[in-house]
């Protein structure tokens, strides 16, 4: 066996030093991280987010120590604040929809003695009534809505007639809205639900609750009086809880070189029937997106500017409108946004392909008015150099019966550099507890191993060490485990256990072996037929509970197969005449094996009496309710 993979980085060349260094987004008023080894730390603020740096805080209150959805109070009136916050205040002119920054804003100046008229002085070539419309800069949990003339004249200039219309954004009701207004006068038309159709009003005061829907723009039409002028003093909205959106997105992070990404942990809370969701990115150059130019050559398009010049943000933001022609991902460079972390875990690894440069974090908020959630801090280790510049890697067969164990084949192909650290850990991650670890193999030939690894989590092997003198040498772990969903992922990592201070690896799905098919880390079940349980089992089907050590509890088996994300479960037991009489276990449960214990009690410590008992599992999926059930003799 010729020469090849690794590792023990010593043995081959004289490498720099791994570096540790870790990242905190946020939580200022924590002390630094103590990971016990040497390393670097770099404080990071949330309230540096810039726009030029692809950052963005977005109906955020951000303070050093975290980040929460913006809370509305319900005796806050937001109009003096409405610019402020990032919205704007446009009125209806002949010429279009023009925001209005200076006259206009005496209806919110705080001051009820200036006031703005509806004078009577209806241009003959536009609307026959102000319109005027607020926009909040995203969806608000708007509640009411008050205005009213200055006190003086309150019997003669209150508002005869108005309407009030609300509009929550989504731009797939564009056109389906009640009310469309702005398109007879050179504007864009904007369309709104009436709330408030008044025709015959009398009061001077005006104090109106809106539907209990988010509000991203606020319509306001006042024809002109009978009597001629009209007036408000001050126009007051008011909005109650948590916006329903916001979002934070850091800037672009550059770690200096080529690093591994290793694990990303988070504090904060998320409070029942709100959700924060956290996702990162990963790419080797500080531009994420590729920007669009129209040439005018019919609907041609280019990346480049007039000077032959590839666009930037810089570059696309100076072009004219009719020039852009959009934004879209840079695939070359950039990974894609990854799934949403689990919150309540608190901790994960970082999505990566392969070691990157420049790394990007982002946090939504999901909101109702009373639940919400909030960002401590974000924090993540790196390390450089990487163990390696890239480990392909791809698992067979790519297709797998449910429950059952099947062996597998991990293939590897790493890709080492001069200054790489090299590995000599493997990482698998399984959807349930592996049966064992069969054999090693580089470049074909069996290498003894080590399993330091075998848990719920997955495995993980150590190899011998072997002196790294080229990097086209294929590893292979085989090793037996089960599948319980379609389109598992087995990711992994590798390590290197003489530098236990540098994180580990994620590794690349790729083409490791040219002589096998497939090129992924994905195993798809051989069939589905809609099943949630498969294989109910009881261990033994007579137990004896009586104290004796032999036999005192039955042991209860089953497989979830194919369950998205946690769905309820439940475990019970029932004599032969239906009625319940134990619960076993209760709790939301995903695809996996799982294993329960019943001791023939009642759940309050009561021995049931001896007999038959049905053991029922329900499981309540998104396709339905699901049960299967089984018979277990209870014997003293």
């Amino acid at each position: 066996m010729k020469s090849i993979l690794w590792l023990w980085c010593c043995c081959c060349w004289a490498v720099q030093a791994g570096a540790l260094t870790i990242y905190r987004i946020g939580g200022e008023d924590l002390p630094p991280p103590d990971p016990g080894v040497q390393h670097q730390f770099v404080q990071l603020s949330w309230n540096d987010v810039a726009e030029k740096d692809y950052g963005e805080a977005r109906l955020l209150t951000v303070t050093p120590e975290a980040i929460a959805p913006l809370q509305l109070d319900p005796t806050v009136n937001l109009t003096p604040t409405l610019i402020d916050r990032g919205g704007q205040f446009y009125v209806l002119e002949w010429t279009g929809w023009e925001p209005k920054v200076q006259d206009n804003l005496l209806l919110f100046d705080g001051d009820p003695e200036t006031a703005y008229l509806g004078d009577g002085h209806f241009a003959v070539h536009g609307p026959a009534e102000k319109n005027m419309f607020f926009e909040f800069g995203g969806p608000f949990p708007i509640r009411r809505v008050r205005f009213f003339p200055r006190q003086q004249f309150t019997d003669e200039r209150f508002l005869e007639r108005f309407r009030i219309g609300v509009n929550d954004g989504d731009p797939l009701k564009d056109g389906l809205r009640g009310f469309r207004t702005g398109g007879n006068y050179g504007a864009s038309v904007l369309d709104f639900d009436i709330a408030y159709d008044v025709r015959e009003n009398t009061r001077a005061l005006i104090d109106v609750e809106l539907p209990p829907e988010p509000v991203q723009r606020l319509f306001f039409q006042a024809p002109e009086n009978t009597r001629g002028i009209w007036e408000i003093a001050e126009f007051e909205i008011y909005g109650e809880g948590y916006v329903p959106a916001a979002g934070y997105i850091s800037n672009i992070i550059d770690l200096g070189d080529l690093a591994s990404l290793g694990s990303l942990t988070w504090g904060g809370r998320q409070d029942a029937g709100a959700r924060v969701e956290l996702s990162m990115r990963s790419g080797d150059d500080d531009e994420p997106s590729t920007y669009w130019r129209y040439t005018f050559r019919g609907d041609e398009r280019t990346r480049f500017d007039a000077k032959g010049r590839p666009l930037n943000l810089t570059t696309y933001t100076a072009l004219e409108k009719g020039e852009k022609a959009g934004i879209t991902h840079d695939t070359e460079n950039w990974d894609f946004w990854s799934p949403a972390y689990d919150f309540a875990a608190f901790q994960g690894a970082m999505a990566a392909s392969r070691p990157r440069r420049y790394v990007q974090l982002k946090a939504d908020f999901l909101s109702n008015d009373h639940a919400g959630g909030q960002v401590d801090y974000l924090q993540f280790s790196v390390s450089i150099p990487p163990l390696a510049t890239e480990v392909l890697a791809e698992i067979g067969p790519q297709v797998a019966p449910a429950g059952a164990p099947t062996a597998f084949t991990y293939r590897l192909k790493p890709s080492l550099n001069a200054g790489d650290l090299g590995f000599d850990t493997i990482e698998i991650d399984t959807p349930a507890r592996p049966v064992g670890v069969d054999a090693v193999r580089v470049g074909g030939q069996p290498v003894a191993f080590t399993v330091v690894r075998l848990d719920d989590r997955g495995l993980a092997v150590r190899l011998p060490p072997i002196d790294l003198q080229a990097t086209e040498e294929l590893v292979e772990v085989d090793f037996r485990a089960e599948v319980y969903e379609f389109g598992t992922i087995f990711s992994g990592r590798v390590a290197n256990s003489a530098r236990p201070q540098e994180v580990a690896q994620g590794l690349t799905p790729g083409d490791a072996d040219e002589l096998t098919e497939g090129a992924a880390l994905r195993v798809d079940l051989e069939t589905i037929d809609g099943r949630a349980i498969q294989g109910l089992r009881l261990i033994p089907t007579v137990f004896t509970p009586n104290g004796d050590g032999a036999n005192d509890q039955v042991w209860v088996e089953y497989d979830l197969l194919n369950l998205a994300a946690g769905v309820p479960v439940r475990l019970e037991v029932f004599d032969l005449s239906g009625r319940l009489r134990a619960k076993v276990f209760a709790q939301a449960q995903g695809s996996g094996h799982s294993r329960h214990a019943w001791d023939g009690t009642d759940g309050e410590g009561h021995l049931l009496e001896p007999g038959l008992y049905v053991v029922r599992l329900t499981v309540e999926a998104d396709r339905g309710s699901a049960t299967s059930q089984a018979l277990v003799a209870l014997a003293y």
